[in-house]
């Protein structure tokens, strides 16, 4: 059973420098806005965190919407994945995305997630771009 709740910032570090960022430091895993208008879930099972996701205040050009939130930093420990751990986040998210009158949100997506991204709702934008050193992401969207 996945357990979603707000955690603070260093809860997603281990976990984003594990799944997202293998090769470089946890300080590449701190993100400059991690304590600036922004919230952190975790999924949860059996009181241990197995998946993250960041979500911060901030707009895209590109993108509809006078309220906007950019998600950042979503991962799952591969022993999670295809239990809902990440689908649990971005519900517990939309659902508080609600309550502050959020308009829509994005995300830099990697290529190779972009699949399930669409299948959360979310619409791709432009063209694919690299974002060095990670690889070739796409921009995708929700709007509520």
């Amino acid at each position: 059973m996945i357990a979603v709740k707000q955690i603070n910032p260093e809860d997603t570090y281990e976990i984003r420098n594990e799944v997202l960022r293998p090769h470089q430091t946890i300080e590449a895993c701190k993100y400059e806005h991690d304590h600036h208008q922004s919230f952190h879930l975790g999924a949860f099972v059996n009181n241990s965190i197995v998946s993250v996701a960041s979500f911060y205040n901030e707009c895209h050009p590109l993108i509809d919407g006078h309220v906007q939130y950019r998600l950042r930093g979503m991962a799952t420990l591969k022993k999670y994945r295809n239990n809902n751990a990440g689908s649990s986040l971005i519900n517990y998210a939309e659902a508080l995305m609600n309550e502050k009158n959020v308009d829509s949100w994005w995300c830099n997506a990697r290529v190779s997630v972009c699949d399930y991204y669409e299948k959360l709702g979310l619409l791709p934008q432009g063209d694919i771009f690299e974002i060095y050193p990670i690889g070739p992401h796409k921009l995708m969207y929700k709007v509520f």
